[in-house]
């Protein structure tokens, strides 16, 4: 299993655990209940959420040919989700790639970060920008 799927895995099996005692209790539908916001949860979280992930040599590449920006990002990580989630529709023009899959991915964003995995890292023409606003990244795909 890799890194991307293990916070998942976890609030799935916490859903289980947290409802089989409205199960065990004879209460069928808060169980059911219980189990839906975790699974809800878990998908939010997992890699589903996100556009297809590629390389960030990929990534590279089609962004020099097309113009569109590189999103760096991990899964579980909070404003990774903000942002995918700000763009809506917009997401799938961007260049995703996971840094938790891609060892490319992770060296650029540690270049660029002095060292550090900061998330979501937006590369637009060459220049690396953290965490910005998802009005911002939106309006470099119409430029």
């Amino acid at each position: 299993m890799t890194r991307a799927w293990i916070l998942p895995t976890l609030f799935l099996l916490c859903g289980v655990v947290v409802a089989a005692g409205p199960a065990l209790r004879g209460s069928p539908g808060l169980a059911a209940v219980c189990l839906l916001v975790f699974v809800a949860v878990a998908v939010v979280h997992s890699p589903l959420v996100f556009p297809r992930s590629i390389g960030a040599p990929e990534a590279q590449r089609r962004s020099a040919a097309d113009g569109r920006p590189v999103v760096f990002w991990r899964p579980g990580c909070k404003y990774c989700l903000r942002l995918r989630f700000r763009l809506g529709r917009h997401s799938r023009q961007l260049h995703w790639v996971d840094i938790w899959r891609d060892p490319a991915g992770a060296a650029v964003v540690r270049a660029a970060n002095g060292g550090d995995e900061t998330v979501p890292t937006v590369v637009v023409a060459g220049r690396a920008h953290v965490n910005p606003e998802p009005d911002w990244v939106r309006a470099q795909l119409t430029t």
